[in-house]
């Protein structure tokens, strides 16, 4: 099974320059804990997970509405092609130990993002899902 068959298609993404309270906004409407960061051309240069938002600014007393996003993503973003078949998705999701990974087309924009829940829906991939909640629970 490829991965386009189960990512979601067509995620909400951010540029650089948005607030990260604009970002968290983005979360609560669309329901996510992952915003990507794109370029102009819907290339991705990171992410912001809300636990980013969390940890990096708010514990630190920073002011979210002063931050923009590319001082909060992790960067560089982990990626998968769309083509990748979703036994190597997986399995570079434990090694990375994500939660979710980019999906990109063949001239490297944006395109897709699959999650651990995605994995579910698969009855051959259920057993993979476990070992990625696993390792990605594990500290780093």
């Amino acid at each position: 099974m490829k991965v386009d068959s189960l990512m979601t298609p067509s995620p909400t993404a951010a540029a650089p320059s948005t607030s990260l309270r604009a970002v968290a906004r983005m979360m609560l409407d669309h329901d996510v804990g992952e915003i990507p960061i794109v370029d102009e051309t819907g290339a991705p240069l990171g992410v912001v997970t809300d636990r980013d938002i969390v940890v990096r600014l708010v514990a630190h007393g920073q002011d979210p509405t002063q931050v923009a996003a590319s001082d909060c993503m992790t960067s560089p973003p982990v990626t998968v092609a769309v083509d990748a078949d979703m036994k190597d998705c997986a399995e570079r999701m434990m090694r990375e130990q994500i939660r979710r990974v980019l999906v990109v087309d063949t001239q490297g924009r944006l395109c897709g993002i699959v999650a651990m829940a995605d994995l579910e829906r698969d009855q051959s991939l259920r057993s993979v899902r476990a070992e990625v909640g696993r390792r990605v629970s594990q500290p780093h």
